[in-house]
């Protein structure tokens, strides 16, 4: 089978990977419109529950992962210079950088070779291919150049977010919450590497106003964020990377191919960065479509087969995203609770996680929640 795989981030990379490890007679031409050491953010994160179900399927990628891993088993919230660990929510995370380069590498072993800089054009220059995987992101060029096959959808949250890093060394994956005279922010950080973290900031659009940000620079930008969060960063620096104010798109579609192309990954399907699920999805994507092609021997039949096996699952997942994003949307109102009914609220945000589900996963933390709500009635 001759396949073109448009995009080499993590999924395209990891398709490619796969299927040429399986099937050395493929042929798999992959294209990059950015340098190799080129990459947007700064880390991203797993769930012990996404590092398993990778592991199920390739454990030699993530045995040569996981020691470059940061792990940590708590969430930390900060409100109103006071914290709460959230106890049991088991995370790793690793430099996107370093990721890419692991993959990269593992392609380059099966006999891939990535074609850096280079930009597909148009989809008319794929021609002659048995199947076209479309792992080209946000602004994917195959889906926009068939939205109405696709049945595309779009939408923006409204809140503002801006994704920067730090050498601030940050102990669990925590959220900080603050309060100024002209609105409030959130920040997301974690540590990434052992001298790193990802510091992404986000405000609502009124806050957002407020502060001008439309007229400000990077650097100004940059700068404000440093005073608004000067206690958390503890003198640290925030460190920029293409770090411009942005909405966070929500990215649908009802069908997933269209002849020979398939989407996957940010192509495909976006997931709200509060539950960090971006390149878990683009990666388990890059498994189901291998798993659905190796079942089915005719192309259009495996298509079908990975729409119909893999859609309700990252549905549940989307909707989830949606629902957590939603929260944030109101994290200011939020923000008025006292600080065990403002954790409690946050943990419970996306509708997956219940009391009982609680109790189980987070003993620690339902116990002083428990004993919070027990005061509060006997007083």
């Amino acid at each position: 089978m001759r396949i073109a795989v448009v995009g080499g981030g993590p999924g395209g990379l990891y398709f490619a990977y796969l299927w040429k490890k399986r099937h050395p007679e493929a042929q798999i031409d992959l294209f990059e419109q950015n340098p190799a050491g080129a990459t947007w953010g700064f880390g991203v994160v797993f769930s012990e529950q996404a590092l398993e179900f990778l592991r199920a399927d390739d454990v030699d990628t993530v045995d040569a992962i996981a020691p470059r891993m940061q792990s940590w088993k708590n969430i930390t919230l900060n409100l109103r210079g006071e914290s709460v660990e959230i106890d049991g929510v088991g995370f790793s995370s690793i430099g996107r950088l370093e990721l890419l380069t692991i993959l990269q590498a593992r392609v380059c072993a099966v006999g891939v070779e990535p074609r850096y800089d280079t930009t597909v054009q148009s989809v008319d220059e794929l021609k002659g291919y048995d199947l076209i995987v479309a792992a080209d992101g946000l602004n994917s060029l195959v889906r926009r150049s068939l939205e109405g096959d696709f049945g595309t959808s779009l939408s923006y949250s409204a809140n503002k977010f801006a994704w920067y890093g730090t050498s601030k060394r940050f102990g669990t994956l925590s959220q900080t919450f603050v309060q100024t005279d002209l609105g409030a922010f959130n920040a997301h950080h974690y540590r990434y590497s052992p001298d790193m973290s990802t510091f992404l900031v986000e405000c609502d659009s009124a806050t957002w106003r407020r502060y001008g940000f439309a007229d400000k620079t990077v650097e100004q930008s940059k700068a404000i964020c440093e005073q608004v969060f000067a206690s958390t960063l503890d003198g640290h620096a925030l460190v920029s990377n293409k770090s411009v104010w942005r909405n966070f798109p929500w990215i649908w579609n009802e069908r997933w191919w269209s002849g020979n192309m398939v989407l996957i990954g940010d192509a495909l399907h976006s997931a709200h960065f509060s539950i960090g699920s971006g390149t878990r999805l683009a990666i388990e994507d890059a498994i189901a479509l291998v798993r659905a092609l190796e079942a089915e021997a005719d192309v259009s039949a495996a298509l079908d087969r990975y729409q119909a096996e893999r859609k309700p699952i990252v549905q549940k997942l989307v909707t989830a995203a949606r629902t957590s994003a939603d929260w944030y949307e109101k994290f200011p109102e939020h923000m008025q609770l006292g600080l065990m009914d403002f954790a409690h609220s946050y943990i419970t945000r996306s509708g997956r996680i219940d009391d009982i589900r609680l109790r189980a996963m987070s003993p620690g933390f339902m116990a002083r929640y428990e004993a919070s709500k027990q005061h509060e009635t006997s007083r």
